[in-house]
């Protein structure tokens, strides 16, 4: 239940993107906003999981791993209703960053509670847990976003998610023990944290790691914030079809994800990395060559297809490879991988949308240069001398702190 538990966590990020999505047009026209205005908040939301991510982290290895997670919960709940009632695009661009600040706090808890219970091989397969929990719940937030369109407006859709975020609350506070013991906790304050954030980034599997996961979930992102308008603009999906679109590529999120930890644990970590990234770059090409010779719907479903999928398979070798030589700073080296994820996300999100809603032709210009981009990680990576280890034994779940 623990693990089950940990592992919902992760559904803030995709949740918070995903179910909102299909009703992202209908958003616009009702606050008189433009394309661009309106995908700003789905940057803002970015920004805030990728700024809280770094607040939350360094506070977790301090406080512990319980205390922050309710306090963020409560905050992302309060948030959803701020968003709920926003009567402009402007207030909504800005509910939505409080809402991505607080959603931060589940994300970094999920990689870092993993990262004190186990090591090695569960790591890994751990890791493509949260990858295949996230996939699902891409999956499911926009098939139940298109489900509400029919029921409600986009409002509601803030309703759900602020009742979404008092079930995992409730479920939090019920569930979830301490992770992190006292005598494991880092004691110093934002000095100590400056010197862990230096001692990270000058690992290099660390910063290698942190590159490739970043620049590929700009290319994911940059889906995310584009797809809705090219599948539904473009290709004239309605928010049903489109969500049935979505679900297909999350569908294959999930599945490569889960397939990646086992190849990485029973295979290469760095050789599924290179698969995942030729996946990756194939994708991207075949986004913006579809883009440019306007091939039917076929064509795009299938390059987003082998795109998304190719980040998956890059997740969880990259989170384990950030995290597995830094157990007593799990909390920070989360932090920051998810600081890259997110802030590249949001910085490339809005770019789609910059020649309006009539052309895919930004979307694949973005999501390849992204892709090309993740390669320099994987360079460093590859240039890069593992560093020693200490021999630790590979853990199973444990929590034998209970406050």
């Amino acid at each position: 239940m623990m693990v089950a538990v940990l592992c919902l966590l992760t559904v803030f990020g995709p949740i918070s993107m995903d179910l909102y999505l299909p009703v992202l047009p209908a958003l616009t026209d009702d606050l008189g906003a433009s394309t661009s205005a309106a995908q700003l908040t789905v940057t803002a939301c970015l920004l805030g999981l990728a700024a809280g991510q770094v607040v939350a982290g360094p506070l977790s290895d301090r406080f512990g791993r319980r205390r922050p997670l309710l306090v963020g919960v409560t905050a992302y709940v309060a948030a959803s209703v701020l968003c709920a009632v926003s009567p402009t695009i402007e207030a909504l661009v800005a509910a939505r960053l409080v809402q991505g600040l607080a959603g931060a706090v589940g994300i970094v808890i999920a990689q870092a509670a993993g990262r004190d219970l186990y090591s090695g091989a569960r790591l890994l397969r751990y890791y493509g847990r949260l990858t295949v929990l996230a996939g699902l719940a891409a999956i499911v937030g926009p098939v139940i976003g298109g489900q509400l369109a029919k029921l409600t407006d986009w409002r509601g859709a803030f309703v759900f998610l602020a009742v979404v975020g008092v079930a995992i609350l409730g479920v939090s506070a019920g569930v979830l023990r301490e992770t992190l013991p006292p005598q494991r906790r880092r004691t110093g304050g934002l000095a100590d944290s400056g010197r862990v954030f230096r001692r990270l980034l000058t690992d290099k599997v660390f910063l290698g790691a942190v590159l490739l996961s970043g620049f590929v979930n700009a290319a994911l992102f940059a889906y995310l914030s584009g797809a809705t308008f090219v599948l539904q603009g473009i290709y004239g999906l309605s928010p049903q079809g489109y969500s049935l679109a979505f679900g297909l590529n999350s569908l294959g999120f999930a599945t490569f994800g889960f397939l990646a930890a086992r190849t990485s644990a029973r295979w290469s970590v760095r050789g599924t990395l290179a698969t995942g990234l030729v996946m990756v770059v194939a994708g991207a090409s075949g986004v913006l060559v579809t883009a440019v010779v306007n091939l039917p719907l076929a064509a795009i479903v299938v390059s987003l297809l082998t795109m998304v999928s190719g980040v998956a398979v890059t997740t969880p070798p990259a989170t384990s490879l950030a995290l597995e030589n830094h157990p007593d700073v799990a909390g920070s080296a989360s932090s920051l991988l998810g600081l890259a994820r997110f802030a590249f996300g949001g910085l490339a999100a809005p770019l789609v949308g910059l020649a309006g809603a009539g052309s895919a032709v930004p979307l694949g210009i973005v999501v390849l240069t992204a892709a090309l981009l993740s390669l320099t990680g994987y360079a460093l990576l590859r240039r890069s001398t593992p560093v020693a280890r200490k021999q630790e034994p590979e853990r199973r779940l444990e929590c034998p702190v209970s406050s």
